[in-house]
């Protein structure tokens, strides 16, 4: 009763109450019992949690598909029309790289090769063999933004060398520079280390030469001499043209076999199939369904018992003149509390997990301000919904009860 009478005015407020007279409270409701505070603030916080490392989750296995994409120096992309995602073994012709680099607009066209199925790697400690993703290009065009990579072309050139992911994950092994293995059942010299990661379906990254490449990944002959097949095109447009006219006459040369993709739109591209069609994206995203599920019971339980607890306060207020729509402000109020008090420490240990986990699987872990924003808003939407079933207690209180 204290709480009533010391956070409402003397005098009953028939059309409603302020948001400063409603918040202390809202506050003084649920800090009332500290044991019953506390262990709401950790049910409502476990919720938020889970919400925030499936969007984390999420977040990592997106950005770490990506990254390849996003270090190659390229305007427009070359690839296979039946191409959907990057790490897919799906080659078109070389033929179409000459076609493509006598378009007006054109500055260069670089090849970039892969192998995903055969590129068995021997873990230099423990002699067993990963399956890595292998990329090839020339070093004299060179493709990759990695600086490590463009540092040591002349000596990618050199036979049987290659570079190895610094960032690989533990199972596949550690390589640095003098470190000799085997790649695709024949030895390679590991000549330095570039900064990549893993994704979700690939642990490590190696970088050849394209007469390396050739070399471990022989083109298949099918009867004469066969220029060996590309996985990407890459293309620099001139200064002075404009992407999007250059790709318009790329689309309109070269034959209906190659797909001409922006970077936004290979990006995007790849994003849709993360998204769509891998099993991995939806997964995260039903996580955090879960997770808001968890959330409304929780916070659902948690108000329900404290309206029914307070019951007596407010139909004490009905009693004294205050209407419904006052009445419900407050659960609101309440409700938008409990979410901020369950949020706070599940916002800071989700911090402290995000760089635990990322040194652990090498991920890019990041809490972005749009993921905690996103976890923020799920957790005042459950908060309030749940409150918006738990308020017909406060709704059908009867003042007649405080004389029973």
């Amino acid at each position: 009763m204290s709480a009533v009478s010391e956070s409402v005015p003397p005098f009953p407020q028939v059309s409603g109450a302020s948001w400063r007279s409603g918040v202390p409270l809202a506050w003084r409701n649920i800090t009332a019992d500290r044991r019953r505070f506390l262990r709401s603030s950790c049910g409502i916080g476990f919720a938020v949690l889970l919400m925030l490392l499936q969007f984390g989750f999420r977040s990592a296995f997106l950005e770490s598909a990506l990254a390849v994409i996003k270090n190659i120096d390229g305007d427009i992309f070359i690839v296979s029309s039946t191409k959907f995602r990057f790490g897919r073994k799906d080659p078109f012709s070389r033929r179409q790289l000459y076609a493509a680099r006598a378009i007006e607009g054109v500055e260069s066209v670089r090849p970039v090769y892969g192998e995903w199925l055969t590129s068995q790697w021997k873990n230099p400690q423990t002699q067993k063999t990963y399956n890595v993703q292998v990329l090839g290009f020339d070093p004299d065009q060179p493709v990759f933004l990695f600086p490590e990579v463009n540092d040591n072309l002349a000596r990618l050139r050199q036979p049987d060398t290659a570079m190895f992911d610094d960032r690989a994950r533990r199972t596949i092994g550690s390589a640095d520079a003098a470190t000799t293995t085997e790649l695709a059942r024949r030895s390679v010299h590991i000549i330095g280390n570039f900064s990549l990661g893993p994704d979700f379906t690939t642990d490590g990254t190696v970088i050849l030469s394209d007469r390396n490449f050739f070399k471990y990944f022989p083109p298949r002959a099918d009867g004469g001499v066969e220029l060996p097949d590309v996985e990407f095109g890459v293309v620099r447009v001139a200064k002075g043209y404009r992407v999007s006219e250059v790709q318009t006459a790329l689309r309109q040369s070269l034959p209906a076999s190659v797909t001409i993709l922006t970077k936004a739109e290979l990006i995007a591209l790849e994003e849709k199939f993360q998204n769509g069609v891998s099993p991995v994206g939806p997964i995260f995203l039903l996580g955090a369904a879960i997770g808001f599920a968890v959330g409304m019971l929780i916070s659902y339980q948690i108000l329900f018992t404290d309206l029914s607890d307070q019951l007596p306060q407010y139909a004490t207020l009905k009693a004294m003149g205050y209407e419904n729509q006052y009445l419900v402000s407050v659960v609101l109020q309440q409700a938008f509390l409990c979410g901020m008090v369950g949020f706070i420490p599940a916002w800071t240990v989700g911090g402290l997990l995000y760089h635990l986990i990322g040194e652990i699987t090498l991920l890019p872990m990041h809490l972005s301000f749009a993921i905690a924003g996103s976890a923020f808003v799920m957790t005042i939407a459950m908060c309030l919904i749940s409150s918006a079933f738990a308020m017909r207690r406060v709704l059908t209180a009867d003042p007649a009860e405080l004389f029973r």
